[in-house]
């Protein structure tokens, strides 16, 4: 879904990667208000649930980016963003029902051959298969050099502790606009006539068109709620690199035919 920032090798080779460089480099995390420093080789058992953003959102006259607060479905609460390409990111990180997300997790000390800076992180996510993936967004046309070495310090610390590390710096063509679509319906949902078990029989033997599908119900109308639902919920599958829409292939997702 997301085009990944890829860093080059002439700037992960700017990092001061020496013996005991993960004692040397260290993240500090803000818990009950107060700030904690944990070396990097600890990062790992960082009790992440009780932590804070270190960094606070500020809104004043004339700022260029627009933050903001997002409510995401899988996690039930309010998440702050710093930007709209921020949001967006949320928005695919509940589709893909991420089990919680901490903005501003920490802010990274680290050594490269000029001396020391320090970058603090967008995102920590943690995954569905319990797995940690941090997130930096900038548009590839904003990452000046010291972004780069940044993105590159995070990206060794990440890997160091078996974490997950991208730098969103745009999506695939449609992306945005079908998950946006999506997102109508992504919020638990009633069904007292039971058109997602036709949806779901519908599809059973193959694909349908998004139009075939809904027209298969006994209520069609209705249905294209349901329908954008599971959708969402990834019961059933939809290419999201074209356009949503009545032609739109729909298919039975693995998942949902094994608990059928």
């Amino acid at each position: 879904m997301v085009l990944p920032y890829a860093v080059a090798d002439g700037v992960r080779g700017r990092l001061s990667l020496g013996t005991s460089w993960q004692r040397r480099w260290s993240t500090t995390w803000c818990f009950g208000g107060d700030e904690v420093v944990w070396p990097l080789r600890d990062l790992d058992a960082v009790p992440v649930h009780g932590s804070g953003p270190v960094r606070r959102f500020a809104w004043r006259a004339r700022q260029r980016h627009r933050p903001g607060l997002q409510f995401m479905v899988s996690t039930g609460r309010l998440h702050g963003f710093e930007s709209l390409e921020e949001a967006r990111l949320l928005l695919a990180l509940d589709f893909v029902r991420v089990a919680e997300v901490f903005p501003q997790p920490f802010r990274l000390d680290f050594e490269h051959a000029s001396g020391r800076s320090e970058h603090t992180p967008d995102f920590l996510a943690l995954m569905p298969d319990g797995g940690r993936w941090l997130f930096d967004v900038r548009p590839r046309r904003l990452i000046a050099d010291e972004d780069a070495l940044k993105f590159a310090a995070t990206s060794e610390a990440a890997a160091a502790c078996g974490w997950r590390y991208t730098v969103a710096t745009g999506w695939h063509p449609h992306v945005l606009s079908v998950l946006d679509a999506l997102s109508a319906q992504r919020r638990p949902l009633q069904d007292p006539l039971l058109l997602q078990e036709e949806l779901v029989a519908a599809v059973t033997a193959g694909p349908l068109s998004f139009v075939d599908l809904v027209e298969a119900t006994s209520l069609p109308a209705v249905a294209r709620a349901q329908a954008l639902h599971l959708l969402w919920r990834r019961h059933l599958g939809v290419d999201l690199g074209r356009p949503l829409g009545d032609t739109s292939a729909v298919w039975l997702n693995d998942r949902a035919r094994e608990g059928s």
